[in-house]
């Protein structure tokens, strides 16, 4: 994603990806990185520049060479990587956003908080596009089927923000279900209207996304389980066709059994 990035952009990751090359990466390149501490390493508070309660700067030193490094690409590394440490809320955070005055620890952390739209983007295009589960086959026709799911999410995404931007809010806080609900409602009268009256029902769509705003729900939590116990049937291991023959025969053969 590096390449990607620009100068100037801050990019926010997991923790998974709080590793010592990547930040140093980022900060070669001139981007910010919001990230939060890596679990196996230890943070000491009592060392480094302190720049508030829980809050320092601390020089990370340069890990040993891996061996999937060159020695030249290893030395031209900085000897040293200066971060920031802070906790909010019992969470360590790392950012390369050094200045205090430019970034609190708790605006760190409202600013990673926005990562999170990643994780529900990613659940509206599994779950709401019905992508979770690919239906073609060959690799060819498997790429061309996240495509046209893609395609489609993102035309949903482009007409709720021009909703947004027509109603003066922001473009999350409108219900991208129901974008693609009304999107589908109005399908046929947008293919078939003459092109003087599609100008109006477009503009009719759009209205109405526009008052499909989501309620604030700051700090919302939700089990990750499932409310509704599958029904207890077997798997479907073979093709339908060979199933409903096998069901037909066994109709069959008992119609047999009971005839006089």
């Amino acid at each position: 994603m590096l390449p990607r990035l620009a100068s100037g952009d801050v990019l926010l990751a997991d923790a998974l990806l709080t590793t010592w090359w990547i930040i140093a990466d980022a900060q070669a390149a001139g981007i910010d990185v919001v990230m939060p501490q890596h679990a196996r390493r230890i943070t000491d508070f009592s060392a480094g520049r302190l720049l508030g309660h829980k809050d320092h700067v601390v020089a990370w030193p340069r890990p040993k060479r891996p061996n999937w490094m060159s020695l030249e690409t290893w030395q031209s590394y900085p000897a040293e990587l200066p971060v920031r440490e802070c906790e909010v809320d019992g969470r360590v955070l790392v950012t390369t956003l050094l200045d205090l005055r430019m970034a609190s620890p708790r605006q760190l952390d409202d600013l990673y908080a926005l990562r999170w739209n990643i994780e529900v983007d990613w659940r509206t295009i599994k779950v709401t596009m019905d992508m979770d589960v690919l239906r073609c086959l060959s690799p060819d026709m498997i790429r061309k089927e996240i495509a046209v799911y893609l395609l489609a999410y993102n035309l949903v995404r482009w007409t709720v923000a021009t909703a947004a931007k027509l109603s003066d809010v922001l473009p999350r806080a409108l219900s991208f279900t129901g974008a693609k609900r009304a999107l589908l409602a109005f399908a046929e009268q947008l293919r078939h209207s003459p092109k003087p009256r599609l100008t109006f029902m477009f503009t009719t769509v759009l209205g109405a996304i526009s008052y499909m705003q989501l309620p604030d729900r700051p700090d919302r939590v939700e089990p990750r389980a499932k409310k509704r116990r599958p029904k207890p049937l077997p798997l479907l291991t073979e093709p339908r066709q060979l199933a409903r023959e096998k069901l037909i025969a066994q109709r069959a053969a008992r119609m047999l059994i009971v005839a006089p």
